[in-house]
């Protein structure tokens, strides 16, 4: 046995003679001994294994391809060619390398034995080439199974062997071939790895595509749009060496740079991280947690984490890798500055320790950038199912909770919180891996000083104590900001949706006070904020002095011995450390900000919903369609059994049968309606409804788009239905008028439509859907009495045949058609019949019917005789809406694009941020003092590395003067930060004025063309950013930066060799930001605008949710909104991904010039530099990395934040209408004191390239009459009324009001001096005494004298009196008692003109006649002016003013118009009177 070990291994073995020379010796130390005999007997048997597994697998495997047929031809990727190639080398040169041994084992001892060396290479070589090309060359030969079994199996394998090589040669302090081979096979196994994955990748897509027939129809469906572009992202089918690299972002960034990126540029995402996939998912596991333990309550938090768990731990485990790699940094410094003192281990070690810095750098980079990137990918699918999540709650809503949750509140979950939550995945690492760092840090720390690391340690957990108050206050003051930021964008919002109303009365100034006073609050709130996180910035700023200090004077009482290898080491090592420290103060902030966010946003997911499934009933009986039963039913708003709004409830309506609803304001119509449809709660009683809804709504609710998106509401286009829509509802005329037909846009909220074509689409909309059930709440109030009986015959008695109708009017004359007629007084159902019969037994009937008559004499109608009223036939309209299709994509469209900032616009928006009160010294001065900071960083570092190992320079001076120059360093930090503070406090505070100053003083034509939400957006998200964000963020900008230039100094003053790499490296870096910043910016500002898309879609959809569940069309207003936020969330993926893609390229151009720096300081001569300048330089060095990370990262964080400052900017310009008062020309005091108006050849126009609204109307309202303004819906009279109050300037022509031109007078002057009661009754947030009086300016007896002229005393007493409290939208008071409270408004106003804008359009008759009987009275002397449908409300006028399509058509007394044959005044007399016929 012993010759045969002799013949195998010879006598020589040094590993065996180690040990006396045993033949079969064994020991870890022989083993990992790569010369030993047992390594190489390992090495082959393991290589012989492989060979027969392979062996084995590919005889079997191809008899099976014998019996099944040949295989289709393969085609190879890169990756796996690359790795062929590689592979093939290494076995080719382990082949060569045997023969090379054998050749010289032959010429040297002319023997081939012992059989040492050059066996091992040959079967080495042999099986690295077999197996290196089977598996990257015909992987799909093998089982699959088998394959990857190789690769893993030959990872560990040749991984082992590698690190015991290594570890040999650290311990011997040799370097051979043999190990050299052993590190590149190692790397050539990882190549291999990578290309087994991407295969195992491919071949499921493969199967994929296979597995069904429709698969590449799909495919292409899904990843290319109409237009032909590709529209999923690369990403979604990049490998995994594309992805590391973020390759697969080329395509776009070259985009980028040639033109200038629009929103069709941008890819899709891919599938798993679009919204829809993401709510999914927390849905389907919010659900199996209720079903696995149903009385446990959800927690939404750990559903979100259990959601992506996965990708969690991915992320994690490069934040582990990533800590691992730049934890290395400081032992590769101590042992190059050992090299640099003689003290080598192994020859050329300086080299190889170069080497190793440079993969360890690209390696640390690598992770850290997927760490970052896939943390951004959860924060964007948490911030997208959070979006979707709050918006579906919202669209279920009960009404008890809306009161909670206004939609204010709303759209700063869904703008503010949800953004806040969806930062935190970004954060979430960085809690453990700062803790992980800091321990391994210790252990470093432990092996350079000893026991001195104890006074590190106390230091530290000192530091993160002392931060425990710091957070508790910076939480406190958080909550409370977030509160107050609430009740601001409440107010904001309320006055932004009401602006019209506000002008009107003069109150825009008192509101902007309001909210001003809300934002004072803030301010102050912000202001703790701003300063606690200051004082977090100075505490982590100081700990590294503070370690430092406890560190070297415990090294000086425990004769720690300190030379330059320990104490840079110590130096570096707290260096590192030092930004996961300093980040302790963000990573708290950002925690406790989504703590809080989250914290309200759970508590609105939890929040009550309507129960509409116990109201609507599933219908398989086609008799039951339509028909509803109420018995004995109890309804109450705010779900309170002991006060219903409605109560005693029995109604039992029939299929097909038309009921009409009528009472006096405030009697519960409306609650009535919105019963059926589920929207009130059932307190009492029980409700069914059979079929499906189309409702009316009394407020019209008209969505932003084409007039025929918003009747055909979703369903697909039936042509001879549609027109048979716009036909019946008496919109074909109207059509005529608008531009570009039914697909002119209309604005939002139907701001360039009148109140009746408002009524007309939706009722459009209502019969296009051919429902069972149609609720019409008042529908015809808004429209001229020859409309209103057009379209009750052709829509109510033609178009809804067979269907069941409820209809809710006042108009008493439509009663006699209705089959049954439901008599509401408070309350209840008074009394149900037909007209008849309640006219022969009610007398509360009589009543009303009576009051209608009484309102205008029928006597006054004379024998006129109708003109007929052209309009184009359907056809002609068809042909009309075709011809205007194709201009109205191109044409100039009411609702205008959102602005963004095209190309590069440099420092514009820095200095706008920048450019306010002391802005410019807070930041030059703060910047001044980061600078000498440094410069003492700088002398504190050379100090040390000039006299570390001094003996003329005692340790105890060493030390004093180290910790003077770092205290005396930390005065500067101190400024820095509390100016950092001031900045953000200055500036937030500036901007917000000129932003609200701005859009308070915008001109109406403003808000006709910019939707809410892009307002809303600014006043909330972008402001939030501004305010909490932008000014530590371009302070850490710029400190990092000055870090990064002054490290570079220090490093190429030690090693100027470095400047030859240096050079062209910074201009590969400058191409590269050039490169990014082309792309990145149009990214970032696509991100802010589809954002406003998002927020105005939430907006819309809040005002409308009633009429969306009524059409149940909550699933595809839903599904708009997951479209939304993908789209938005595009922008947002390939921004933060380009960001990505930079930092990469720049961190691994840096660690280049890192390693050559390294390799320049391990050429010089020993002795050429000090090691404590040797160590100095390094650390610098190794700083350097995160500096460039940083500096790069929040300028590119920094560009993400300035779009706030650029939109916020945009809406701070906007220009202003006319001074609010005009200085030098008041009007006198009791202007006006006549009410005479003159107006001279009127001319109106909207915008410049709009056509005339009103074409010269010249007529004169003399002071004290009564003037009635009449005309068919949309013939100019409300424009007319906003001339006169200069809502619109005049084109030409101008207004005189008792002798003053009202142009030359200010706006506040004006309005103030009027009254009127606006055609849109509108309510504010607050109490009653608020809502009539909201200046104060009278005392309680006037309000409650002016609430008994207007009919409300008795109801407010009901409610509590003046304190009683309004709600959003005044939606706790009826349409009715609204328009009284306006008409209160006007009664206290006491104005010698009055204007009503179809004031009485939403009451009844017997209202109607108070109110007309209240206005004569009180307004007996005053020049009232009536624009009104009800003809009855302008017969008792001095004149009557008739415009048609913008023209004065007659301009006289009632009777004498009512002679002329012609006149049109007549002819919507007869047409009103002729339903008494």
């Amino acid at each position: 046995m012993e010759d045969f070990w002799n013949v195998i291994c010879g006598d020589d073995d040094s590993a065996c003679s180690l040990l006396g020379g045993k033949p079969f010796c064994f020991n870890l130390e022989v083993l990992t001994n790569p010369s030993s005999c047992i390594n190489h007997l390992l090495i082959i048997f393991l290589n012989l294994l492989l060979l027969i597994m392979l062996t084995f697998v590919t005889i079997q495997k191809s008899l099976v391809k014998s019996i099944q047929g040949q295989n289709r031809v393969e085609s190879y990727s890169k990756l796996q060619l690359v790795s062929a190639i590689t592979n093939g080398s290494l076995g080719l040169l382990h082949l060569f390398l045997g023969i090379w041994i054998l050749e010289e084992k032959l010429r040297k001892n002319l023997t081939v034995f012992p059989l040492t060396w050059w066996p091992l290479e040959f079967f080495h070589g042999f099986t690295w080439i077999l197996v290196g090309l089977t598996i990257n060359l015909v992987p799909k030969q093998l089982p699959r199974t088998w394959w990857r079994m190789f690769s893993i199996l030959i990872f560990f394998v040749s991984g082992i062997f590698c690190a015991l090589s290594l570890s040999y040669a650290f311990s011997s302090k040799e370097m051979s071939l043999k190990v050299a081979l052993d590190v590149l096979s190692f790397l050539g196994v990882i190549l291999l790895l990578f290309c087994t994955y991407k295969v195992c990748k491919d071949e499921d897509v493969d199967k994929e595509i296979n597995g069904s027939l429709y698969a590449s129809l799909n495919s292409q469906i899904h990843d290319v749009d109409p237009l032909g572009r590709i529209s999923v992202t690369p990403f979604s089918k990049a490998g995994l060496l594309s992805r590391m690299s973020f390759w697969w972002l080329n395509p776009l960034m070259k985009k980028g740079q040639n033109k200038t990126l629009e929103d069709e540029d941008i890819p899709k995402l891919q599938e798993p991280d679009r919204a829809e996939v993401c709510y999914s998912l927390f849905i389907e596991q919010s659900n199996r947690k209720k079903q696995k333990d149903p009385s446990s309550r959800s927690s939404v938090l750990w559903t979100i984490v259990l959601c992506h768990r996965r990708e969690i731990l991915i992320s994690g485990f490069f934040a582990f890798l990533k800590v691992l790699t730049l934890s290395s940094c400081p032992i590769i410094l101590n042992a190059f500055i050992l090299v640099a003192e003689g003290n080598q281990s192994f020859k050329f070690e300086g080299y190889f320790l170069a080497i190793s810095l440079l993969f360890i750098k690209i390696l640390e980079s690598l992770s850290q950038r997927q760490w970052y990137f896939r943390s951004r990918v959860i924060g964007m699918k948490v911030r997208s199912l959070l979006t979707a999540s709050i918006y579906r709650k919202q669209l279920k809503l009960s009404n008890a909770a809306r009161l909670i949750h206004s939609s204010g509140e709303i759209m700063n979950y869904v703008n503010v919180d949800a953004y806040r939550i969806g930062e935190f995945p970004f954060w979430f690492h960085q809690t453990w891996t700062t803790v992980l760092q800091l321990s391994i840090a210790l252990v470093i720390l432990f092996r350079a000083i000893g026991l001195a690391t104890i006074a590190s340690l106390v230091v530290i957990v000192l530091t993160v104590f002392l931060n425990a108050p710091l957070a508790k206050l910076q939480h406190k003051y958080l909550s409370k900001l977030l509160v107050a930021q609430d009740e601001r964008l409440k107010a904001s919002s309320e006055a932004l949706v009401n602006m019209k109303v506000l002008k009107l009365y003069a109150w825009e100034m008192h509101f902007k006070n309001s909210i001003e006073i809300l934002r004072i609050v803030e301010q102050k709130l912000l202001s703790s904020v701003l300063l606690q996180k200051a004082y977090s910035l100075i505490l982590f700023w100081f700990s590294p002095t503070l370690v430092s200090a406890a560190t070297f004077l415990a090294c000086y009482l425990l004769k720690v011995p300190l030379h330059a290898n320990n104490v840079f080491t110590f130096i570096t090592t707290v260096r590192l450390v030092q930004d996961p420290i300093s980040t302790i103060g963000d990573v708290i902030g950002v925690i406790i900000q989504a703590k809080v966010a989250f914290s309200r946003v759970v508590k609105f997911l939890e929040a009550p919903e309507l129960q509409t499934t116990s109201v609507r009933k599933s219908c398989y009986d086609e008799k039951l369609k339509g028909s509803i039963k109420i018995k004995s039913a109890d309804f109450s708003w705010e779900y309170n059994i002991l006060k219903p709004t409605i109560r005693n409830i029995n109604l039992t309506i029939r299929a097909g049968q038309k009921i009409a609803i009528c009472g006096e304001v405030g009697s519960g119509k409306s609650t009535l309606l919105a019963a059926i449809l589920g929207e009130v709660p059932n307190t009492k009683g029980k409700i069914e409804v059979y079929g499906k809804f189309a409702y009316v709504s009394q407020t019209a609710w008209i969505q932003t788009g084409t007039i025929q998106e918003n009747v055909l509401f979703g369903s697909p286009l039936d042509t001879q239905r549609y027109e048979e829509s716009l036909h019946r509802s008496s919109l074909m005329k109207d059509l005529e008028l608008f531009p570009y037909g039914d697909l002119t846009e209309i604005g939002e909220r139907g701001v360039n439509l009148s109140g009746g074509q408002k009524q007309r689409i939706q009722l459009a909309r209502a019969l296009y859907q051919n429902s069972d059930v149609y609720l019409l709440d008042d529908p015809f109030s808004a429209v001229d009495a020859h409309t209103a009986k057009k379209l009750f015959n052709e829509y109510i008695l033609e178009g809804l045949a067979g269907k069941t109708v409820l209809f809710v009017t006042h108009q008493v004359d439509f009663l006699p058609s209705f089959d049954s007629i439901l008599l509401m007084s408070d309350g209840k159902i008074q009394q149900a019949s037909t007209y008849h019969d309640l006219l022969t037994f009610s007398q509360e009937f009589k009543d009303l019917v009576n009051a209608h008559k009484k309102i205008g004499n029928p006597n006054h109608l004379l024998d006129l005789t109708s003109t007929p009223i052209h309009s184009k036939s359907s056809r002609e309209m068809k042909q009309y809406s075709i011809e205007n299709s194709s201009n109205a994509k191109n044409g100039d469209q009411l609702i205008e694009q959102e602005e963004r900032e095209k190309g590069d616009t440099g420092l514009k928006p820095y200095l706008q941020y920048l450019n306010q009160k002391s802005g410019y010294i807070y930041y030059f001065v703060g910047s001044l003092s980061y600078v000498i900071f440094v410069i003492c960083q700088i002398s504190q570092n050379s100090w040390m590395a000039a006299n570390v190992d001094n003996p003329q320079v005692s340790t105890l001076q060493l030390i004093t003067v180290y910790l003077l120059i770092g205290v005396s360093s930390m005065v500067f930090i101190i400024i820095r930060a509390l100016l950092a503070a001031a900045l953000g406090i200055q500036s937030s505070k500036v901007l917000f004025g000129q932003l609200i100053n701005s859009l308070f003083h915008a001109p109406m034509s403003f808000y006709d063309t910019t939707p809410l939400g892009r307002i809303l957006s600014r006043v909330s998200l972008d402001l939030s950013i501004v305010d909490l964000d932008i000014s530590f963020n371009l302070t850490y900008c710029i400190s990092s930066n000055i870090t990064y230039y002054s490290g570079l100094i220090v490093l190429t003053s030690v090693a100027w060799q470095v400047l030859f790499v240096c050079i062209p490296m910074a201009y590969v870096i400058i191409r590269l930001q050039k490169h990014y910043y082309a792309c990145a910016k149009e990214l970032m500002r696509m991100n802010g605008t589809t954002k406003s898309s998002v927020a105005n879609h939430v907006a819309e959809t809040v005002a409308g949710a009633m009429t969306i569940r009524a059409f149940e069309e909550e699933d595809r207003f839903f599904n708009k909104n997951l479209d939304l936020i993908d789209v938005n969330a595009t922008a947002f993926f390939h921004s933060f991904a380009s960001n990505e893609w930079l930092i990469q390229r720049v961190e691994t151009a840096y660690a280049v010039v890192l390693a050559s720096a390294a390799l320049s300081i391990a050429m010089l001569p020993l002795g050429t530099l000090s090691s404590g300048f040797i160590g100095m330089a390094l650390s610098y060095g190794l700083a350097l990395n995160s500096a460039l990370v940083y500096s790069t990262q929040y300028r590119c964080i920094l560009e993400n934040y300035i779009v706030s400052v650029e939109r916020i900017n945009q809406y701070s310009h906007i220009p202003s209408e006319a001074q609010e008062v005009s200085e030098g020309n008041h009007p006198p005091i009791n202007w006006p004191d006549v009410g005479k108006v003159e107006i001279k050849d009127l001319k109106i126009q909207y915008r410049p390239n709009a056509p005339l609204v009103l074409h010269g109307i010249n007529c004169t309202f003399e002071g004290g009459h009564k003037i009635g303004i009449v005309g068919r819906t949309g013939s100019g009279k409300s424009t007319l009324i906003g001339a006169l109050f200069r809502l619109v300037e005049p084109t030409g022509g101008k207004i005189i009001v008792d002798g003053i031109d009202i142009s030359s007078i200010g706006l506040h002057d004006l309005r103030s001096s009027f009254g009127i009661i606006p055609q849109d009754p509108t309510l504010f947030i607050g109490t009653v005494r608020y809502n009539l009086d909201p200046l104060s300016q009278h005392s309680d007896q006037e309000i409650w004298e002016v609430l008994r002229k207007c009919q409300l005393r008795e109801s407010v007493k009901d409610k509590g009196g003046l304190d009683s409290s309004v709600v959003e939208d005044g939606s706790n008071w009826s349409i009715g008692q609204r328009q009284l409270f306006c008409l209160g408004r006007a009664l206290l106003r006491r104005s010698r003109i009055l204007v009503l804008d179809e004031a009485t359009a939403s009451i009844d008759n017997a209202t109607d006649l108070i109110l007309q009987n209240t206005i004569r009275k009180e307004f007996a002397d005053c020049t009232v002016i009536t624009v009104a449908h009800r003809i009855p409300t302008v017969m008792d006028c001095n004149m009557v003013l008739s415009i048609s399509d913008g023209k004065l058509a007659e301009y006289d007394e009632p009777m004498k118009l009512m002679k002329k044959e012609t006149s049109l005044f007549g002819q919507l007399v007869k047409e009103y009177w002729s339903h008494f016929q």
